[in-house]
């Protein structure tokens, strides 16, 4: 995410790394450029000028020209710039009503549909809300599809009129079936352009006028940059939206519009959102962002991401078997299982800080753990539940059936013993780096 802002960032920052302090010449050269890496990464140029401007001003204050770390106070100015370009604070997201409706816009490719079933599954997992999605998307049967393929994927009610072409009278009977039948979210995914047109803003508009939704959303293709936002102040200037959510920050994204478009229609950043499995949707917190942007991770992200897989009852149990050096295959199996549904591992990885400029360009994915996982489904229950009992004649069999040769599974078996050693080491420590153990803990 942003790798090439980042590093055009860190650059930037070398021109006062080592220095004994912030002096006209080398604010000058670091602002130029942070400028430039800004215009890179698409945003607009009279934005990237009032940022660094305001850099400017702060770093040649009296405080930081005494500072007897120039380098890092430079950072920092930079992250408190750009989490106040990006919002400053997480916005509300307002489901109050009976029902609340939320519309959803914005132009065809922008991931509108996929976003409106990870929003159902948002809703329904972690704000326990009963949602009812409705196809709006009168032009596109493949939308309507789409929508029924997701809904029955999360288990949320749809709502369709494949036959009819009136989108108001869609939505407004869509909000009567959701009081007969208790739901308490509507969810309006409207249909979309290739680009923007008076025949789509006056459709939007008259489901906006009808329905009276309590947030309007509109949604934008990370990877357009400085178009999404220009298309952002268009919608804006005709639906006055409430908030903005970022979609496919998991492609080659520069970070234009994430920087660009809250400055630009005042209008906060709500969610992001990356990949295509439903529970990859993520409130935005700006401060959060920047520290991601400038390299420093995101560990409040990564927690909370494992405490939605946190189980105390397990997690207990399981600290009493790593207490009791009983830690098995077993375990390790179902760590992997709950790592693996907190979404993708190099995304998770590059919110510890320091990582995720050491693994750019490792290929890591969700497969990565495939191997360890075929070699330890070849074991029996026995074997994963007691890893004494692998003797040469079980070792091989395993490797034959897990598709892996025989050094692999040695290897493999001196990287648990290993792994048991060093939490043997720490059963007097508080515990900590699975999902749900104390470190996790609220």
């Amino acid at each position: 995410m942003f790798q090439n802002l980042q590093e055009r960032l860190e650059t930037a920052f070398k021109n006062i790394k080592g220095q004994a302090r912030i002096t006209d010449l080398n604010v000058a050269n670091t602002i130029k450029d942070i400028r430039r890496a800004l215009i890179d990464a698409d945003v607009n140029f009279k934005i990237a000028k009032e940022f660094t401007d305001k850099v400017k001003e702060k770093a040649v204050g009296s405080k930081v020209l005494n500072s007897i770390n120039p380098s890092q106070l430079m950072v920092k100015i930079v992250q408190d710039e750009l989490t106040e370009l990006m919002g400053s604070e997480p916005s509300e997201f307002n489901v109050t009503g009976h029902p609340a409706v939320i519309l959803i816009a914005g132009l065809q490719g922008s991931g509108k549909t996929t976003f409106t079933g990870k929003l159902a599954t948002y809703l329904t997992s972690q704000k326990k809300k009963n949602v009812l999605m409705v196809a709006c998307d009168i032009y596109r049967p493949a939308a309507i599809d789409q929508l029924t393929v997701l809904a029955e994927q999360i288990g949320v009610d749809i709502y369709k009129e494949p036959e009819s072409k009136d989108a108001v009278a869609i939505a407004l009977n869509a909000i009567k079936e959701a009081k007969a039948k208790n739901k308490n979210v509507v969810i309006i995914d409207t249909a979309g352009r290739l680009a923007v047109d008076e025949v789509m803003m006056q459709e939007v508009a008259d489901i906006k006028a009808a329905a009276k939704p309590t947030e309007i959303l509109f949604v934008v293709d990370s990877m357009t940059g400085q178009d999404a936002v220009n298309t952002a102040k268009t919608f804006n200037d005709r639906l006055d939206f409430s908030g903005v959510v970022l979609t496919k920050l998991d492609g080659d994204t520069r970070g234009g519009a994430a920087l660009s478009i809250q400055y630009t229609v005042n209008k906060p950043i709500k969610f992001m959102s990356s990949g295509e499995k439903m529970d990859t949707l993520d409130v935005f917190y700006p401060d959060r962002m920047a520290q991601r942007i400038l390299g420093m991770g995101d560990i409040t992200s990564l927690v909370e991401k494992a405490q939605l897989q946190y189980d105390e009852v397990e997690a207990k149990k399981l600290e009493k078997k790593i207490r009791q050096n009983k830690f098995d295959f077993q375990d390790f199996l179902d760590q992997l299982q709950q790592i693996k549904k907190m979404g993708n591992i190099k995304d998770l990885m590059g919110m510890i800080p320091g990582v995720g400029k050491a693994i750019k360009d490792v290929d890591v994915d969700n497969d990565s753990f495939k191997g360890i996982e075929a070699m330890i489904q070849s074991m029996t229950p026995a074997e994963r539940n007691n890893p004494d009992l692998l003797n040469p004649s079980r070792k091989t069999r395993i490797a034959k059936g897990s598709g892996k040769k025989l050094e692999e599974v040695n290897a493999f078996m001196k990287q648990f013993e290993q792994m048991k050693q060093m939490m043997k080491m720490m059963n007097n420590m508080p515990m900590g780096g699975f999902p749900g153990m104390k470190g996790f803990r609220k």
